[in-house]
């Protein structure tokens, strides 16, 4: 597979470089020269296979050059050894579980496929790699665990200082070895600025082999794209249409959905439910894209004030926002809308839905309200991206319990390594080079 920057669509890079780089020199984000569409007899018979076994087929079809078959489900079949259940919460509507790996959210398929994706690159290249990651929550945690212990490679996660949930914190800070977690004194904003900064700083690529572990990395997207297509295989022969409702910040997850409906995935619509930081929905309404500084919020791994991964979307659409407008709508809800849905379904459900799945519950109540004639035709799948557990404080303030996996209460046990930093790039960089 080749590769070219959102900046330049005449470069020309392959799948190794693009791992390990991240990021084009231009600053822009690499994006696959080619999304191959599946044959429809292969989407067809989705129904009748794992998801292991549909995630294989879409990585295959992209990855073929790279990665021999043999090796290609082995990393499958280890990265993506747990479970992506659908769970029924109306007539309708479904809950997509993406919370079923170590870390309890969504982004243990990026992280642990990525670890290794590099992991068998290492073994060819003996390079050693040092990974710079930016975190509002959840990206952390899975990749933390996700890089644990590779041999070769070094993870240095920056979060924002009292911003992230006390069981996101403790993901982030209690595994030492080969990963270290800096607190900085800002926003998630401000971390992602440290770390594209960093990418291009002549200095600190001298010294290091740096990589990122965030979304802009393409080998983050491309593993995402396997539960669209399990969702989809699960309810095609029930429903006409599918519907995606995405929990948005950074906008890789939606992208990753959007990857495999150019690779031939049958999706009716892309929804993006954000919080208070709406800058994607104020720019579907207006045409003016205007990001700003992030605020804090309930959902916190999606306080975002400029979602990176909405370039590749835009790439995706020709910049073409009629045609992106199609395709992919975008709804926004703030604290107490958040709240308010949480009780909600709890009450009516016994249903326990994460800050971030609820944005997505809300758009799914608005869409059905604008869109009549789709009514009995379509399933609506909210992408549920974190347990529960994660936002303690939330759950403890509406007086709803749920159940507490046994590797949080492992977490409870263990001491905190952290270190604490401002948000100027000179200390940020100046620590990189001195420790």
């Amino acid at each position: 597979m080749k590769l070219y920057s959102t900046n330049n669509h005449n470069l020309a890079v392959d799948l190794e470089t693009a791992v390990f780089n991240s990021l084009p020199a231009d600053k822009g984000l690499y994006m696959p020269n080619v999304l191959p569409k599946l044959d429809d007899a292969v989407i067809a018979g989705w129904d009748k296979k794992s998801l292991q076994e549909i995630a294989f087929d879409l990585a295959y079809a992209l990855l073929k050059d790279d990665i021999s078959a043999q090796d290609l489900r082995a990393i499958i079949n280890d990265a993506a050894n747990f479970d992506a259940p659908l769970v029924p919460l109306q007539d309708d509507t479904y809950i997509l579980e993406l919370f079923h790996g170590p870390s309890l959210a969504f982004k243990d398929f990026g992280g642990r496929f990525m670890s290794r994706i590099m992991a068998h690159f290492l073994k060819k290249e003996q390079k050693e790699i040092r990974i710079l990651v930016a975190t509002s929550g959840d990206t952390g945690g899975a990749v933390a665990l996700g890089f644990l212990d590779v041999p070769g490679i070094k993870v240095t996660i920056l979060y924002p200082k009292g911003k992230v949930s006390p069981i996101q914190e403790l993901q982030l800070t209690t595994n030492g070895n080969n990963i270290e977690a800096i607190a900085v004194d800002g926003t998630f904003d401000d971390c992602q600025a440290l770390v594209k900064k960093a990418f291009h700083d002549p200095e600190l690529n001298e010294k290091f082999n740096l990589t990122s572990a965030n979304s802009i990395n393409i080998s983050r997207l491309i593993p995402q794209m396997f539960y669209y297509a399990n969702s989809y295989a699960r309810l095609k022969n029930d429903y006409e249409d599918i519907i995606f409702v995405t929990p948005s910040g950074n906008f890789g997850n939606i992208a990753a959905g959007i990857m495999a409906y150019k690779m031939g995935l049958p999706v009716k619509r892309f929804i993006a439910a954000t919080n208070s930081n709406d800058i994607v929905p104020q720019y579907l309404t207006s045409g003016n894209y205007q990001p700003r500084p992030s605020v804090q919020t309930l959902a916190n791994a999606m306080d975002v004030g400029d979602p990176s991964n909405f370039v590749r979307i835009m790439d995706m659409f020709g910049k073409d926002l009629d045609a992106l407008k199609q395709m992919v709508g975008a709804y926004a809800y703030n604290d107490e809308q958040i709240k308010t849905a949480i009780s909600e379904v709890y009450n009516r459900k016994k249903y326990v839905l994460c800050p971030h799945t609820a944005t997505g519950y809300l758009a799914v109540k608005d869409i059905k309200a604008d869109d009549e004639q789709n009514k009995d035709k379509a399933a609506y799948v909210i992408l549920s991206t974190a347990h529960p557990c994660k936002f303690p404080d939330v759950f403890g303030e509406l007086g709803i319990n749920y159940e507490e996996p046994e590797q949080v209460k492992a977490l409870y046990q263990k001491e905190k390594q952290v270190k604490q930093m401002g948000k100027s790039f000179e200390e940020f960089k100046a620590f990189l080079i001195n420790e």
